[in-house]
């Protein structure tokens, strides 16, 4: 209980975010060990200031009521360094040091698509919007999007409907929601899906908060979805940034001049977008196989099992060690997504797009749909 309070304790100090609190908890071993250290022994791990702020510790009451309402209200928290905390965001370096979560949802499901959009969608929107989720439900994804007005509350509404899990990423704290008339709808969330956030139980929505949420919502994807968004907003932002972490995105066109649609139609033309007229093109390019009510009820996986191979790794003389190891993950594996090679490996995105060029570029590897990698 004790590294639970003082890990939550050093979120609320001034200068300390992410990466820092990451940081510290890795230098120093623990988060219990940091608020116990000596004036000189913080000094070898952290800067002046951020060692006189912890000094002051006036932050334990806070971290007090924090951890009681996480007990009473049954809040289930992630830690960057434990195995239930997301595997995709644990590729991105300023992934949050914290997640506190509410309901019954798997953040490391084999698929997970966001779906974002405007807050105003036109009735043609809404209907889309319906229909994709509609039609995503054969491929048995988690749903996520915003809790937003418009398009993301739609994408919840509907994945509740038809029987997929969805969560809701927030821009506040769990101690309220937003906006507050979509409360209602977060009960049926919780049984099958959940909500999501990196703050905590007061922080209250601030318009900072709302791209930081964006963030989460693109890391934890393999697949967003925009429907109708204008040239800027939210939705663009979450876009760009799944370009910048590797995810496939797809954008729903509209007509030439609508500004309703001017983002979607500014992400496919400028090649950050492929288009996506129904569920089945998000099926077709992630290259996913159908999954039957059989297999959800047994349990049972439509992924390509592992090959158990018997042949010996593959040793070319002219491959450096991180294309070496690439090629014996790729060996053992009839195929591995991009983020399950991230995890393999260990390297930065930017490192491995070059690894995997080169190694395509040799003839050693072909790419294959859904940013899937399989040896040749």
């Amino acid at each position: 209980m004790s590294e639970l309070l003082y890990r939550i304790a050093l979120t609320k100090i001034q200068g300390i975010g992410a990466i820092t609190a990451k940081e510290l908890v890795q230098k120093a071993g623990s988060a219990t060990k940091i608020f116990h250290s000596t004036k000189t022994e913080l000094s070898k791990i952290t800067g002046t200031s951020t060692t006189n702020q912890i000094l002051i510790q006036k932050v334990m009451d806070w971290a007090n009521k924090e951890v009681a309402f996480i007990q009473k209200n049954n809040i289930k928290v992630y830690f960057f360094d434990e195995v239930d905390y997301p595997e995709r965001l644990k590729q991105v370096r300023d992934a949050p040091f914290i997640l506190y979560g509410q309901g019954n949802m798997d953040l490391n499901t084999e698929r997970i698509v966001a779906i974002v959009g405007t807050r105003a969608p036109t009735q043609r929107g809404v209907e889309i919007c319906k229909n994709i989720v509609t039609g995503l439900k054969k491929y048995n994804p988690l749903i996520i999007s915003g809790l937003a007005h418009g398009i993301d509350i739609t994408a919840h509404q509907q994945a509740v409907t038809i029987g997929l899990p969805t969560v809701g990423v927030m821009g506040n704290g769990l101690q309220r929601i937003y906006p507050r008339e979509h409360a209602k709808f977060t009960q049926e969330m919780l049984e099958m899906g959940g909500l999501l956030t990196e703050f905590p139980s007061d922080q209250d929505p601030e318009r900072e908060h709302f791209p930081m949420r964006n963030r989460i919502i693109a890391s934890l994807c393999d697949a967003l979805i925009v429907i109708e968004s204008a040239r800027k907003g939210g939705s663009m932002i979450s876009a760009l940034y799944a370009n910048d972490y590797h995810k496939e995105v797809f954008a729903v066109p509209g007509r030439i001049g609508d500004p309703v649609s001017a983002g979607c139609n500014h992400l496919i033309k400028t090649h950050k977008a492929s288009i996506i007229e129904s569920a089945a093109d998000v099926g077709y390019i992630m290259g996913w196989e159908e999954t039957t009510e059989k297999d959800k009820i047994e349990g049972v996986s439509t992924a390509k099992s592992p090959k158990k191979g018997i042949q010996p790794p593959l040793f070319t003389s002219h491959l450096t060690a991180p294309e070496q190891h690439i090629i014996n993950l790729l060996q053992s594996n009839e195929s591995l997504s991009n983020d399950q090679i991230l995890n393999e490996t260990g390297v930065t995105h930017s490192q491995l797009a070059g690894l995997l060029l080169t190694l395509e570029l040799n003839g050693l590897i072909r790419a294959l749909p859904g940013r899937r990698y399989a040896k040749i």
